[in-house]
Formats: C-alpha cells, structure tokens, sequence
C-alpha cells in the first residue's frame, strides 16, 4: 500500500499564501496590541468629541475579552496556517530534512514579522493604531466573536475549575490604586516645576475620602475664643484684634460653645444701634454653632459645607468636647497648599538652613512637610511632627535629645510644658551630605 503523501501546490501559489498569512498575522499582531494597549479615558473624552472612530474602539473595550479572544484566534489560525504550508511547501522539496528547514524558516519569519514588528510599532502608538484599525478590528470581530466567545467560554471553564478567578470588575482598592499609579505617572518625562504640585493636588483630592477634620482642624489650642457674658465693647474690641472674621463664642467654659460671631453681623448690628453698643444683644446677632465630630471624613464635610452653604464648623470628640474648628479653606488647603491672604499671619513655621536641616515648629503638619519637601513621613499615627516625635520616642523628650527615625534626625530645640514647641530635622539628604 502506497502511503506516500504527494503536495502539488506550486510555489507560485505556496509562496503568496505563505506572505498573505505573515501579513494578516502582522495585523492581528498590531491589534492585538493597540486594543490593550489603548488608553480608555482618551478614547472616552474623543468619542465625546465626536470622534466615530474612538466610538468604536469603546465599543471594543466595552467586550474588551471577546475582542481579544476573537483577535488571537484569527492569529493562531493563520500562524498555524503558513506553518503547516510552509513544512508541506519545503517536504515536498527536500523531503524529511524540509521539516527542519520549514520550522526554522516560518518560526524566524513569524516571530521578526509577525510578531516583534507589528507588537513593537502598535505599543509605541496604540492610540493612534487602535483609531487607525478600529473599523477592520469591529469587523474581525464580526467574523470570529462567535467563535471566540465559544473558546472563551471552555477557558473559562477550566479556569474556574483550578479556582482561578475569570471576573473583570475591580474592587475599590484597585480602583484607587489604578488613580495613584496615573497621577504617579502624570509629568514624569516632564521638567516643568509645576509637575510636582499637580500631582500633590491630585493625590490630595483622592486623600480626602481617608482623612477626617481631625487631621486638618485648627486644634483648640489655637482657636480664637470670646466669652460671650463679656461687655459688648471688650468683644468689639476682641473681634478687632483678631485676624479672622469669625470667633466662637461660649459660655461658663471653653467647652461650652453657645454660637459663633461674625464681623460683619457684629459691625451691622452697631450701626443698626446708631453707635449705642450697649444696646447690642449679642444672642440676637451670633449664629448657632454647628457641632461636628473630629472623624467626619474630608470630602463628607466637604459636600456638608457645600450642602449648608456654610463654611464654618465647632468640631468636637466622642464626650462632647471642644477639640478645635475647621473651615471650608482647611479642606480646599489640603487640596491646594496653604493658601494666604493679607490677614493671615505669616507663620510657615519652617525654616530651611544652609546646611540641609530644617529648623520646624511643633505644630507644624505632617502632611505639609511632605508636600513640601517630598518626604514620606507617615501621616496616620500623627498630625504633626511634634506628635510624629512623641509617638516614636515613647516619651516626653527633653531639650538637646536627638532621635533617629525613618532615615531623619529629629533634635529637640524647645520645649512648652510638655508640649516640643521647636525642633531641628535633619533630612536624608542632609545626612549623607554631612557624613
């Protein structure tokens, strides 16, 4: 019995099969490629633009596995193809040694033409070669989605069979973490010295759904408070003195807050009185205090502020008591860096030296120093560096101790009671310097 297999195709017909198969190869290569490689957000704000074709690539994205699925199906299927028309080409020339000749070949010319090439130019450009090739990829699709959804769904079942999950939704974490690595991203080739402070306000939006008004608040201690039993000409003449608009008032003591006093109702109801300021009722013209507590996240008493038209609030503890204030330009500074006017007083309370080190105040934020300087202190187990000390050292220090901690040297200046009223940090940078 004959079993010798005879191939009659000419090479004239072998070889443009062969080139065809490389080319479509090459395309779906590209496509491949582009399609995840394409940025969703850009294709989204084109489509929006009226851009048709952007349109398409959403819709692509949208069913973003079957599109992949049916792209890499067409792929083997013609790689597969020109293989096995390349070994029958070359056995019929050379006999067995053509299978040798044959996987050489077609494996170099797949793997430089079909493959390196057209994946290397589509992840250099895959926006613009996703725009390009967005119609004929909708029409790949087409053709083999069905066949590819069925594919799709064996793999998926075996893969559900080694409990390897197959869902494409992404849980809150990743959702942020999928932010933080873009803003991280945004400006990184560029030198404008405007890149750093856009990406600090965008790590600060996404920041104000894990941080709380404590974090931000005017603690107590520096809360400008009027009793308000006093005679209306000591409050006028305190309000005066004071660099804000608005003070809470109390009664008794400090925690027992009854209302909050601005200028201007203070300042109306005078005149309103023609100058008699003895006739002034100051419960008639303070506005009820709005008592929050200090866990209140950011970005709720962000849309609160928003919701009251109000932009003042008495921030308290779990018992009640007076823990400080925060405003509407607390929030927005968490976004935007500190924002002053000519009222404020000019109180970074930071001072760089000649030698790399920082002569700081106590009270002076975590956060600020951070942003500032592009540090990576741990904000969660203080509010500000003085707390960020207490914490590490496990004690009171005393004036002329030095710690060391998270690559900086922190040295104690002065302190106020208990309180570090001054201290001088030593960064990395410093430190390598000097030794």
């Amino acid at each position: 019995m004959d079993t010798e297999l005879h191939f009659d195709l000419p090479l004239s017909i072998a070889v443009p099969l062969v080139v065809l198969c490389l080319l479509l190869a090459a395309y779906l290569s590209a496509a491949e490629t582009a399609i995840t490689g394409a940025s969703r957000p850009r294709m989204h704000r084109l489509a929006q633009q009226g851009n048709k074709r952007a349109t398409m690539i959403n819709q692509l994205l949208d069913r973003k596995d079957e599109t992949v699925s049916a792209v890499l199906l067409g792929n083997n299927v013609v790689n597969i193809f020109s293989a096995s028309l390349t070994t029958a080409v070359l056995t019929a020339l050379f006999g067995a040694a053509g299978i040798l000749y044959a996987t050489l070949a077609i494996g170099v010319m797949i793997v430089i033409f079909a493959e390196v090439m057209p994946k290397t130019w589509a992840l250099m450009r895959a926006d613009r070669v996703a725009l390009t090739l967005a119609p004929s990829i909708l029409f790949t699709v087409a053709i083999l989605g069905p066949l590819a959804r069925g594919v799709a769904w064996i793999s998926r079942f075996f893969l559900g069979l080694m409990n390897v999950r197959t869902d494409r939704s992404l849980d809150a974490k990743e959702h942020s973490d999928l932010l933080r690595g873009a803003i991280e991203l945004h400006g990184a080739d560029l030198t404008d010295e405007d890149a750093p402070a856009e990406k600090a306000m965008l790590r600060s939006v996404l920041d104000l759904g894990d941080r709380t008004v404590g974090d931000v608040m005017t603690h107590r201690g520096n809360v400008a408070l009027i009793d308000a039993d006093q005679p209306v000409d000591a409050i006028v003449a305190q309000m005066l003195a004071a660099p804000y608009t608005r003070i809470p008032l109390y009664r008794g003591e400090a925690d027992n807050v009854v209302g909050v006093m601005h200028a201007k109702d203070l300042f109306r109801a005078i005149k309103a009185a023609q100058g008699t300021i003895d006739s002034v009722k100051i419960d008639a013209v303070m506005t009820p205090p709005w008592f929050i507590p200090e866990s209140t996240i950011l970005f709720d008493q962000l849309e609160a502020f928003r919701a009251r038209h109000e932009h003042f609030a008495i921030v308290v503890d779990e018992y009640g008591a007076l823990r400080g204030i925060v405003t509407l330009e607390d929030i927005l500074e968490e976004i935007v860096g500190d924002i002053e006017d000519e009222h404020d007083a000019i109180r970074r309370g930071v001072l760089r030296r000649d030698d790399g080190s920082l002569l700081c105040q106590g009270d002076v934020p975590i956060r600020d120093l951070n942003r500032e300087f592009g540090w990576g202190l741990p904000e969660g187990v203080a509010t500000t560096i003085a707390g960020l000390v207490l914490h590490e050292a496990r004690r009171i220090p005393e004036v002329g101790q030095t710690y060391a901690f998270y690559g900086f040297r922190f040295e104690i200046l002065k302190r106020e009671g208990t309180r570090i009223a001054e201290l001088r940090i030593v960064p990395p940078a410093a430190i390598q310097a000097a030794d």
